[in-house]
């Protein structure tokens, strides 16, 4: 029996007959959690996946009905405590044997991963670059989640790509307003960006995520804008992420 702690609660990914355990004070995962997992495309041959930035191992735990019985999954995240939240998980979901939690630094992924092994790397990075005037939040596990205070975007695309095979996929989400920061990143480390998907909230709204796919060491250029995700139709989430949310 999973025992959850008295501030904490069990959510389902219905699409995905999924449960997480999730926590007000600690860390939930949101939206772009569920469109990362939508977002990453895993094929038959993808035998070694890793998620960086893991948080409560949400997508880790939604791409696992994506993988073959012999491929295994590899969440890092830095917080004991939301390690702990998707190791619990884990067993709640039955999954011990396909994925790992690794609760350690990102820097340190070399010492738990071997380079050049992984088919696929998804990462959910901080958004939000730390400067000195930059409001934080007060609770610590979001701040270190919203904010590079404890790794940055250049830091995520280089182990990202000391990780990956050769002509590996990485998959991100993260903000508009910093896609050149990303894009120009992702290239400088050898990851060559192919699809871009933005995601907004109403039709008439600016994207206020994107989704993009790169390849490592892959050809230069080619780059493909898909079509945008809407996430509400009116009041209501839109069929599209509604089927994500709940199934067909």
């Amino acid at each position: 029996m999973v025992k959850l702690k008295a501030d904490e609660r069990i959510d389902q990914l219905y699409s995905q007959s999924v449960s997480i355990i999730q926590s007000p004070n600690v860390f939930s995962f949101s939206l772009d959690a569920v469109l990362l997992a939508n977002f990453t495309v895993i094929t038959k041959k993808d035998k070694n996946i890793v998620d960086l930035c893991a948080g409560n191992g949400a997508v880790g735990l939604f791409l696992s009905t994506q993988i073959n019985p012999d491929a295994h999954i590899y969440s890092i995240e830095l917080q004991s405590e939301l390690a702990d939240m998707a190791t619990r998980s884990l067993e709640l979901n039955h999954l011990e044997k396909q994925i790992t939690i690794i609760n350690a630094d990102l820097k340190d992924s070399f010492n738990y991963l071997k380079k050049d092994s992984m088919d696929v790397v998804t990462c959910n990075p901080p958004y939000f670059v730390n400067y000195d005037s930059s409001q934080k939040n007060p609770n610590r596990h979001l701040a270190l989640a919203r904010h590079e205070l404890t790794t940055n975007l250049a830091e995520v695309a280089e182990i990202s790509a000391g990780l990956l095979k050769m002509n590996g996929n990485f998959f991100c989400v993260f903000r508009p307003d910093r896609l050149t920061d990303l894009l120009e990143t992702l290239r400088k480390y050898r990851l060559e960006p192919k699809i871009v998907q933005y995601v907004r909230p109403h039709e008439n709204k600016d994207a206020n995520m994107v989704l993009v796919k790169a390849i490592k060491d892959g050809k230069r250029n080619g780059v493909k804008v898909i079509p945008d995700i809407i996430v509400y139709d009116g009041d209501q989430y839109s069929q599209q992420v509604k089927e994500m949310l709940y199934g067909k």
